[in-house]
């Protein structure tokens, strides 16, 4: 649940410092004894940040699939606005009884935006790609249980496993598992190319991308009511709320100006409903490296974080405090945040133990968006009182952080929000940027990733959990709340977000 919290004044001083549009046209339906103006079939959507690029198959950034998936891009199943796993371009399947072989039943006539159709080789090129030795699918790893792919037909992909998944379809409805088109497969980081009900049209790098209903969509049972589409990149928090109140944007599905949510609440003209995200907010260490190579250290920091106080000050007390890598909206979470409480004494006393009683000096990476700014600040000055300096380093994102800290490893500690769903297994991956090394983990979120039996993965994924919060290999923060902002007469977004996304399919004006 997205809640909200206050403090005392004396707390509150922790916090001191931390912290057009184009003209449209309206067409005129002439109706018996009165004309009404037909509903507006054109988007702008904001985005707090511009995508390095537009494949989501070939690099790790979310706002990738915010922009590309399910509007351009489709997978062989797709996961709905409730977390569930749909049918997509697959439109059904079974599955053997030893949970080895997935056999799939694929659409008819659902065509590539270039004219080329989809079909089993399609999908076996797709999944082959993902899966070749030279890949660099953000996602590689979850795939690496397919062990074998056939296309004894057009119309059927028969997937062989090395071991049982109980997560495949919802690994396969991700992002990162779209289907991609042979022929355009190395321009689609500039020039996507899919599937999906738009298509796409323009990139103007630093502003904005456009997008065009495609004309042949395959899926008729999902009527599309946008023709134009436009996501316009504004990474100012202020200017970003001065678009939608000018009329220049039409939506912000992640306002990043919390500070300004309330004031759009109470305003007739928009909806905002506070929803949720998979967005864990986690500051991660460098596990490889001293100081945080010491589990001790890691721990006395987790226990100086106040972390209701941090999310008041980073999100205005919206979000959800967390102590292991995982959601309260996720099935099987566990509420691990009683683990290491907020205790400074006992950060002191702890970092003494483990050789720091003078102090302990290192640099922080932020990237340079607007809740990581805040957080940094805020931790900063929380790490002070346990005799802690930590020196920030502003740093561009994704291009810089990105290779700086996800491909380098050249950091101490930094801060993201891993938005993937149910991506507890990044903490097994060897190598990943946290370093972190730990065969009980790998073990346990490996057997939980195996089993077939709901009841029996949900309890291994507990136990992940546990180790997770016991060894603070990142120190778990929050979960950024979904804070959408849209005008009065659209309808269709989706309130929550069980994966990173702007799917318009159903967006529509109501008048």
């Amino acid at each position: 649940m997205v809640t909200r919290t206050r403090f005392s004044r004396p707390r509150r001083r922790l916090l001191a410092g931390a912290a057009a549009g184009a003209a449209l046209a309206v067409a005129m339906l002439e109706l018996p004894g009165r004309a009404e103006a037909a509903p507006r079939t054109d988007l702008v959507v904001g985005m707090p940040v511009e995508p390095p690029g537009l494949d989501p198959t070939s690099a790790a950034p979310t706002v990738i699939g915010q922009v590309v998936w399910q509007n351009v891009f489709q997978g062989l199943t797709r996961v709905d606005r409730d977390g569930k796993v749909q049918p997509q371009l697959a439109r059904s399947w079974t599955v053997s009884p030893d949970g080895l072989t997935y056999t799939f039943a694929l659409q008819q006539g659902a065509k590539f935006h270039n004219g080329e159709p989809f079909t089993a080789e399609t999908a076996k090129f797709s999944l082959d790609a993902i899966r070749a030795p030279g890949s660099v699918n953000p996602q590689k790893a979850l795939y690496a249980v397919i062990a074998d792919v056939k296309a004894p037909d057009p119309q059927t992909l028969v997937l062989t496993l090395s071991k049982p998944s109980g997560n495949l379809l919802f690994w396969l409805g991700l992002p990162a598992a779209v289907m991609v088109e042979p022929k355009s497969r190395e321009g689609l980081k500039s020039q996507p190319v899919g599937t999906g009900p738009f298509r796409f049209v323009a990139w103007r790098k630093g502003d904005r991308v456009e997008l065009a209903r495609s004309p042949d969509y395959w899926d008729a049972a999902r009527k599309v009511h946008l023709d134009k589409v436009t996501f316009r990149f504004i990474g100012d928090p202020q200017a970003a709320a001065a678009a939608l109140r000018a009329g220049d944007v039409d939506a912000y599905p992640l306002l990043p100006a919390p500070e300004l949510y309330g004031a759009f609440q109470k305003d007739k003209a928009f909806k905002a409903e506070p929803g949720l995200t998979e967005m864990k907010v986690v500051a991660g260490m460098n596990n490889a490296e001293k100081p945080f190579s010491d589990k001790r250290v890691r721990q006395a920091l987790m226990m100086a974080v106040d972390r209701k106080l941090l999310i008041e000050g980073a999100y205005s007390g919206y979000g959800a405090p967390i102590g292991s890598h995982y959601t309260p909206n996720d099935p099987g979470y566990k509420d691990l945040t009683g683990v290491y409480p907020y205790d400074p004494a006992k950060a002191k006393a702890l970092l003494a133990e483990a050789g720091y009683a003078k102090g302990l000096t290192f640099t922080f990476k932020s990237p340079q968006m607007a809740y990581a700014t805040r957080t940094a600040e805020i931790l900063q000055a929380m790490f002070s009182e346990v005799g802690v300096t930590m020196t920030i380093v502003p740093t561009e994102f994704p291009a810089k952080w990105v290779q700086e800290v996800m491909r380098d490893r050249s950091f101490d500690m930094t801060v993201i929000a891993h938005a993937e769903p149910m991506d507890i297994g990044i903490y097994a991956n060897d190598p990943y940027y946290f370093g972190y090394k730990n065969p009980a983990f790998n073990d346990v979120v490996t057997r939980a990733a195996q089993a077939t039996d709901e009841a029996a993965r949900l309890k291994l994924y507990g136990e992940a959990q546990t180790i997770l919060a016991e060894d603070v290999p990142a120190l778990f923060l929050f979960v950024l709340p979904k804070l959408s902002v849209w005008r009065a007469k659209l309808t269709g977004f989706w309130k929550n977000e069980p994966v990173p996304s702007n799917d318009l399919t159903e967006v529509r004006w109501t008048e």
